[in-house]
């Protein structure tokens, strides 16, 4: 049984138990806050959660006066606002109008039966949900429900983007953005300092009753703890790397986010571009390549062709007007030579020498074989001197010299 003779995409996996009997998939999502938690929403909020704790904890109450106070109050402000609208986006339901009307997320809906219907939205009619649908919807086949003006499926916040919870979502990709690059400022100001000036990240008053400039106090200034000056500096690379690694996809993210406003088009609407032009792209070179194979035939037959027409020019070129019996077998005898001349070219490294003498004893043999024809009773003077063997043969073969006219 072939593997590869069945498609593998489907709306949902679960199929069933046979072909009479209607198959169920999972209940629609209702947001992203639904079970099962996707593994990138988890490490989401774990990096958010770690990034506060060593913002707010170690890093910033290291600062001197005049700019703690206002890095606590930009990175409150980032964090905050990230919070409101990572949540927000989260827990809006992107269901089209009628899909929330129905309120069926608890009950399965049916499997997609592509032998039945050729897509899964057709003339505005959702074959799943059973609604009515507009232009920009789609249905989502994690979430198993139509979203009202799709545009993705996001994975960190587990449930869809679309026109409902769009604008907080990028509101969250813009504080996230501008969050993690304040603290990738700061944690490289703190790493520098260090070893230029370490007094000066000291200016907290806790540090007056610490004795040397190893000893370090970090969640300052509720909770002070000691520490060393090692793991203040391994843990400064780690959130370095981690924030850097974050500020590369949050900037890419927020930059195409940016490139489709300009465009003023969904991440759906660019999927579906690039794809038919793909599409075209193949069509075109697989065009190109039929147009190129039917071209070569035509060339390959124009080429057995125009060689029919040299040679029989090459041949026809040795027609001589038919003057008698004797100038028919010379100018046959010429031709002889001619052909042989032409053949002996061709063949370079074979035939460089003996050419002459060649052609020589070929006009001999010819002339010494011909005899005339019965119709002629008396011959001319030059057809009895045919019969004889000649005495002295022209150096160019096309005439034959006898010992009287020598």
């Amino acid at each position: 049984m072939s593997c590869f003779s069945r498609s593998v995409r489907r709306t949902a996996p679960i199929l069933g138990s046979s072909k009479n009997e209607p198959a169920f998939s999972k209940p629609p999502r209702i947001n992203g806050w639904s079970w099962p938690p996707h593994a990138l929403q988890v490490a989401g909020w774990l990096v958010y959660i770690y990034l506060a704790i060593v913002s707010f904890g170690i890093y910033i109450p290291l600062l001197p006066v005049p700019w703690k106070h206002v890095v606590y109050a930009l990175m409150a402000i980032a964090f905050a606002v990230h919070l409101f609208t990572h949540i927000t986006a989260a827990t809006i339901d992107p269901a089209d109008a009628s899909m929330r009307a129905k309120q069926s997320y608890s009950s399965p809906m049916p499997l997609f039966d592509r032998t039945k219907q050729p897509h899964v939205i057709q003339d505005l009619k959702c074959n799943l949900c059973d609604i009515r649908v507009g232009p920009k919807v789609k249905h989502c086949g994690t979430c198993n429900k139509c979203v009202e003006d799709f545009d993705h499926h996001c994975k960190w916040l587990n449930t869809c983007v679309g026109g409902r919870n769009y604008r907080f979502f990028f509101m969250a990709l813009i504080s996230a953005t501008l969050g993690v690059s304040l603290l990738i400022a700061v944690v490289l100001f703190i790493f520098i300092q260090h070893y230029l000036d370490p007094n000066s990240l000291r200016t907290a008053p806790q540090f007056d009753s610490v004795v040397g400039n190893t000893t370090w106090l970090i969640f300052l200034p509720l909770a002070p703890i000691k520490t060393s000056s090692t793991s203040v500096l391994i843990l400064a690379f780690i959130t370095a790397m981690l924030s850097i690694i974050s500020l590369l996809l949050l900037g890419h993210l927020l930059g195409f986010h940016l490139y489709l406003f300009h465009k003023g088009i969904s991440t759906f609407d660019y999927i579906k571009m690039q794809r038919n032009k793909e599409a075209s792209n193949a069509g075109s070179e697989a065009g190109n390549c039929d147009t190129e194979t039917h071209n070569k035939s035509p060339q390959n037959q124009e080429g057995t062709i125009d060689c029919e027409p040299t040679l029989s020019q090459s041949s026809s070129s040795c027609n001589f007007d038919d003057k008698g019996p004797l100038a028919s077998r010379l100018s046959a005898s010429i031709c002889t030579e001619l052909e042989t001349f032409r053949k002996s070219t061709e063949k370079e490294s074979s035939f460089q020498y003996g050419i002459e003498n060649t052609a020589r004893e070929i006009s001999m043999s010819n002339i010494n074989s011909w005899k005339p024809d019965n119709d002629v009773k008396d011959g001319s003077a030059g057809v009895r001197s045919a019969d004889r063997v000649p005495g002295v043969q022209d150096p160019l073969g096309s005439s034959v010299m006898t010992a009287d006219d020598a």
